[in-house]
């Protein structure tokens, strides 16, 4: 048998590792001294310690190295784990791309000296939500106001509460800007089951994944924001996937001061 620094030489492991090796039950000496606690390990170890470098290379766990060695000789187990250790890398080597891209996108604008994006775009995913929603032709965006009007009419017997988080929204569906007979639909997330009134119906919105920006005052600035959602998207590879809306967050039911107003811009964005 070999004593421990021996070993570590031969298997190529630090001492420091087949200490903690031992500690977590995955790599235990055949033998240990009970005076003097010296480790002693057997030849036959060697082949156990080159199996628990090469999972450790392709970047499983310790817990998950354990468990590879207790299957190692039923190949089906042994392939089924490999294989889902390869989509966690290739989800990782994406991940990575992309950041690489937003980087290259920031990197190129510093160098062209370009002025700093007024407004952070960012990607985010919208969970599923349950909301209660009112869609209607409307003579112009300024009567947006109408739908929230009606909600409040037709809910107030309801006693709806709030989803988490009580999000406020407004969905423009025309795909493009439009003068008048615009199709706009208002929702509002909430919690629990009600019945559809006359104008208010009550759904189940899918997860989304959109480009957004954050700003605060006037919904004058809505223009200005929507332009900067859109260069950032198209810098950075994405291309649009739906209608876009606004986030309410502080809204004149809030405040009657414009500049407290806070809003989030959000366009569903997908890769090209």
């Amino acid at each position: 048998m070999f004593k421990i620094g021996e070993f570590s030489k031969l298997s190529r492991i630090s001492i420091r590792m087949l200490r903690h090796y031992d500690e977590i039950g995955l790599l235990v000496p055949e033998h240990i001294d009970p005076w003097t606690g010296y480790r002693r390990y057997a030849a036959a170890q060697l082949l156990a310690a080159s199996r628990i470098t090469a999972l450790r290379c392709l970047g499983f766990s310790l817990a998950d190295t354990a468990s590879l060695l207790a299957c190692w000789e039923d190949r089906d187990a042994m392939e089924r784990r490999l294989q889902a250790r390869r989509a966690a890398v290739e989800a990782s080597i994406r991940q990575a791309s992309d950041q690489l891209r937003l980087l290259d996108t920031a990197i190129d604008r510093l160098r062209k000296e370009e002025a700093p994006m007024k407004y952070d775009v960012t990607i985010k995913t919208l969970p599923e939500r349950q909301v209660a929603s009112v869609r209607q032709i409307l003579p112009g965006y300024g009567r947006e106001g109408d739908l929230w009007h009606i909600f409040a009419q037709e809910t107030a017997s309801l006693r709806i509460q709030d989803g988490d988080p009580p999000l406020c929204v407004s969905v423009f569906h025309d795909g493009e800007y439009k003068e008048s007979d615009v199709d706009v639909e208002i929702q509002k997330t909430v919690k629990g089951t009600y019945p559809d009134t006359a104008h208010v119906k009550f759904k189940t919105v899918l997860p989304v994944t959109v480009a957004s920006a954050t700003f605060q005052g006037g919904y004058h600035q809505i223009g200005e924001v929507n332009q900067a959602v859109a260069a950032w998207a198209e810098a950075n590879g994405y291309a649009f996937g739906g209608p876009f809306f606004n986030i309410y967050h502080v809204s004149p039911r809030e405040t009657r001061d414009p500049d407290a107003f806070v809003t989030e811009v959000c366009y569903p964005v997908r890769k090209r």
